[in-house]
């Protein structure tokens, strides 16, 4: 194999092969303005012919940008994140940015360290949904940055982005009540997530709204995954109860997990047993009954976050709390108990 196959292709190839200048090839592919549309298409058409690719390192280099974006979210393998992942790049995508994406699986050890890596690689800037409410290494990560999450709402000097989390809380309540389910269980996330906190304040202020107190709910927690919902199913349906059981699961993964509970139980969802999820994950869709559900604008987050982002790069910072709103998709896994009488419905809406 001959040594020039196996040489990179170089911005001088690309001008010679354009039939214009070194300097005004780089021009051309840097996007500058005093190039005609003609010449740079040539120089892009030659680019591309060659196999040139730009060297971004080098390129930041000169310019202080690297083009590349960091994005470290909880938990890549739940649906819900990797929408907001391809939201993130998609957007990154439109101004020509890469977008690096790392998980932290809930673990304070490992955001610290990719956020290191982050550092190393010279992103321009970062997202982050922060894994502990009691995020410390802000003032020391040294990049710009946004978060995304119930935790950001911790940080009011810092550009957020999030779900409308009481508004959703507060969808999903009134269209259970729309079916006769007036005090349903609750399955939600670990104690010490902020998340869990935000949600469980919108039930009982629903609730305290309409004259039911919130302490008749019953609640069990568990880990954000269809085993955390599984196993928090299972210790309900241990409870004694009386009529039909109502669960609003903290998201669509334990939902998913409880409907499995159930089954397992040889009861019947949701004949026996109605259940509503929160996030809008696409496997909601297929199990069976369908699952209804409050989703979250995962995508559009990750969009979002990436102009904030690009806002604090260009030290254009707004500094406040952007809360999208969520929305219900309606499927099979709720009964209607809405014709029952009111005391029938009141007394079986899911007290387990």
């Amino acid at each position: 194999m001959s040594s020039s196959r196996n040489r990179r292709p170089t911005i001088i190839d690309v001008a010679e092969r354009a039939g214009v200048s070194k300097s005004t090839a780089a021009r051309a592919l840097a996007g500058s303005s005093n190039i005609t549309e003609e010449t740079r298409e040539r120089v892009l058409k030659a680019a591309a012919t060659v196999g040139y690719e730009r060297n971004h390192l080098a390129v930041g280099m000169r310019s202080g940008r690297s083009g590349l974006l960091g994005l470290v979210i909880p938990d890549i393998t739940n649906p819900f994140w990797a929408d907001v992942a391809r939201g993130a790049q998609d957007k990154a995508a439109e101004s020509g940015a890469s977008l690096l994406v790392f998980s932290s699986d809930w673990d304070v050890a490992k955001e610290a360290a990719h956020l290191g890596a982050l550092r190393r690689a010279r992103v321009d800037g970062a997202i982050i949904n922060p894994v502990a409410d009691s995020f410390d290494d802000l003032d020391r990560f040294g990049l710009p940055f946004v978060l995304i999450g119930s935790s950001a709402e911790r940080f009011a000097e810092t550009s957020s982005v999030g779900s409308d989390i009481a508004q959703a809380v507060q969808l999903g309540m009134d269209h259970l009540v729309s079916k006769g389910h007036l005090a349903p269980s609750l399955i939600l996330g670990p104690k010490s997530r902020l998340a869990r906190a935000r949600f469980l304040r919108s039930v009982h202020e629903h609730c305290v709204a309409r004259d039911i107190d919130p302490a008749i709910l019953a609640v069990e927690d568990g880990e954000y995954t269809v085993e955390g919902g599984r196993i928090a199913m299972r210790r309900l349906l241990e409870r004694a109860h009386v009529g039909h059981v109502c669960v609003f699961a903290a998201n669509d993964m334990m939902a998913i997990g409880a409907m499995m509970a159930v089954r397992e139980a040889g009861l019947l969802c949701p004949e026996d047993v109605s259940i509503i999820g929160f996030d809008g994950i696409p496997s909601g869709e297929f199990t069976w009954p369908g699952l209804t559900t409050i989703a979250k604008p995962g995508r559009g987050l990750g969009e979002r976050a990436v102009e904030g982002l690009f806002n604090e790069i260009e030290h254009r910072p707004e500094h406040r709390r952007i809360y999208l709103p969520c929305r219900l998709i309606e499927r099979g896994s709720l009964a209607d108990l809405s014709t029952a009488a009111p005391q029938r419905a009141a007394a079986g809406a899911g007290r387990v």
